[in-house]
């Protein structure tokens, strides 16, 4: 709520070419904050791109019954943690089972559908090789729309998922209360969702970047805001993912986006295997770089954070609005404003008795 207004500060610029004088306030940062992510998102993007093998990759979704939600509300960091450890086991042991290697991947929790409704989920990119027993590199995948058997895939995640979760509820002394929705989950049918492989990964990266950095919704899916309803737009996959207005009420809409604040200190975006920096230092590896990388945009001594600002994103922070021709100047910082100390008031009331 305060993002780039007076109470976080900011500072004060003018044109060098035309004197046009702008206040500009700081960003809250926060991660669920939709408004100062698109920075981090490009260059999470690009950093991703560089470090990924020059080799086709396979986008494969993992999906959890919503049967299983009230667990999820009931204890999201557990969950969340279930559902990584989940996903990571499924992929290394079908990884050795196919082809004998060390593979990889690149996860990235999505915990929310179109509605803002709760839909726990994760998209991983996968390369189509690995690493083998003997110490060799190794290409991978037989099949052209799947690295690995879908079927199998979702019995794999399904009994690791449901397995370290009952052991989880059992120690918290709460399987009772939660059984009837791991029965449930039993008898539904889990679905994995494995995409045709692409010729190079940064088609599925720029996918993923669009909501890697943001958490459930953007300013530009709303489209109206009243006094008690928020209208939004969304893809209706029922109905060939047309989009259509969603209307809430107020109360309704920020229950919707609470559910999607993730614990403290959870990181979302986590790799794998020979994607894991600690299981490429512990073997080893070195990568070509998927893209031959620019050296005069790397070296942070050429380029400044406004020149990358520039290039991955295309807008120039520095330009001044109104002539177009001039640089904004810094020549004034506004502090932030901080709020009283508690005891301020004791020690004021003291000092008048």
């Amino acid at each position: 709520m305060q993002c780039r207004t007076s109470s976080l500060g900011g500072h004060e610029e003018v044109c060098d070419h035309c004197g046009e004088m702008r206040y500009s306030y700081n960003s809250c940062g926060d991660r669920h904050c939709p408004k100062c992510q698109n920075t981090k998102q490009a260059i999470w993007v690009e950093e991703l791109v560089q470090a990924t093998l020059p080799v086709k990759h396979y986008h494969i979704i993992f999906t959890v019954p919503h049967s299983l939600n009230d667990i999820c509300l009931w204890d999201d960091k557990m969950y969340y943690k279930i559902l990584f450890d989940s996903v990571r086991k499924t992929l290394h042991g079908c990884g050795y089972t196919h082809y004998g290697v060390e593979t990889g991947a690149v996860a990235v929790l999505r915990s929310w559908g179109q509605n803002l409704s709760l839909h726990p989920h994760i998209h991983c990119i996968v390369p189509a090789a690995g690493y083998s027993l003997k110490g060799e590199w190794k290409d991978i995948g037989r099949y052209e729309n799947h690295l690995y058997p879908v079927h199998q895939l979702s019995d794999t995640f399904r009994g690791k998922f449901l397995d370290s979760l009952k052991r989880k509820l059992r120690k918290a002394v709460m399987y009772d209360a939660f059984d009837a929705h791991i029965q449930k989950a039993y008898s539904t049918r889990w679905v994995v969702h494995s995409e045709a492989s692409f010729a190079k990964a940064n088609h599925v990266i720029r996918y993923l970047g669009q909501y890697a950095r943001r958490v459930a919704i953007t300013n530009q899916r709303i489209s109206n805001i009243t006094g008690t309803h928020v209208t939004f737009i969304a893809k209706d996959y029922r109905d060939r993912a047309q989009k259509k207005p969603v209307t809430l009420d107020g109360v309704e809409f920020l229950r919707r986006f609470c559910m999607h604040i993730l614990p403290k200190r959870f990181v979302r975006i986590r790799r794998f295997g020979i994607y894991d920096h600690t299981t490429k230092r512990s073997l080893d590896l070195q990568f070509v770089p998927q893209q031959k990388p620019d050296i005069e945009h790397l070296r942070k001594d050429k380029e400044t954070s406004v020149e990358r600002i520039k290039r991955l994103t295309g807008f120039d922070i520095g330009l001044c609005p109104t002539c177009e021709k001039g640089r904004m100047r810094v020549i004034g910082v506004m502090p932030r404003i901080r709020s009283p100390p508690r005891h301020l008031a004791i020690v004021l009331f003291s000092r008048l008795q």
